[in-house]
């Protein structure tokens, strides 16, 4: 199958995406969950731990500076469906404007982040890493403010974990998913627009929504 940028935008729109079974096979395969994971974006919790950390400001956080970086380290592990196919697919809709990334830095290095895909008010998080402690969820946090702050309406997780139940997510079914996307992506959403804020505004806005 020939993967594209517009075969892929599409897939998203109608509620699929792709993986591999691992990172040498070839093979691509569409997921359509009978259960979806999504983050009701008013829900976010932050712990008083995480609370600690985005207060200390340890981390430096940026947007879209590293997206090719996030995505290796995103498949930096035992077992990734993050083909060679895949990986390139991703660049191609980051320089169409379809893919971002958030970034999280300790000392120049580049610890924590995550990527994923927007379309209208939708935004469909692929992967995160982490290399320090909490790069994960402080990645989280600021992209779940920066989806607020740039209209999203939907912020899909594809499956739900125990990491990410922890910090708000929800599973719901196939059928509620999809009614959802098709409101989101009715939406105009500008991912690049917000600025990203200092640690004690981003708790302050967390903290009156959460």
């Amino acid at each position: 199958m020939n993967l594209t940028t517009d075969l892929l935008l599409h897939a998203y729109s109608v509620g699929v995406f792709p993986m591999a079974e691992h990172r040498e096979d070839d093979e691509i395969f569409w997921v359509d969950p009978k259960r979806r994971g999504i983050f009701p974006l008013e829900r976010f919790h932050i712990s008083r731990s995480l609370a600690k950390r985005i207060r200390k400001a340890e981390y430096d956080i940026s947007v879209n500076q590293a997206f090719a970086q996030v995505v290796s380290a995103c498949a930096d592990r035992e077992e990734t469906w993050i083909n060679s196919e895949i990986h390139a697919r991703y660049q191609d809709l980051h320089a169409l404007g379809n893919a971002h990334s958030l970034e999280v830095w300790h000392e120049d290095a580049l610890v924590g982040g995550v990527y994923g895909v927007s379309l209208g008010g939708a935004f469909f998080g692929e992967s995160m890493f982490s290399r320090r402690t909490d790069a994960s969820k402080v990645a989280l946090a600021f992209l779940i403010d920066r989806l607020k702050q740039a209209g999203f309406a939907l912020c899909d997780t594809q499956f739900l974990t125990a990491h990410l139940a922890s910090l708000g997510a929800v599973e719901i079914s196939r059928a509620a998913y999809k009614a959802r996307l098709v409101k989101a992506l009715e939406k105009e959403a500008d991912f690049d627009t917000p600025k990203v804020p200092d640690p004690q505004l981003l708790l302050q806005r967390m903290t009156q929504t959460s």
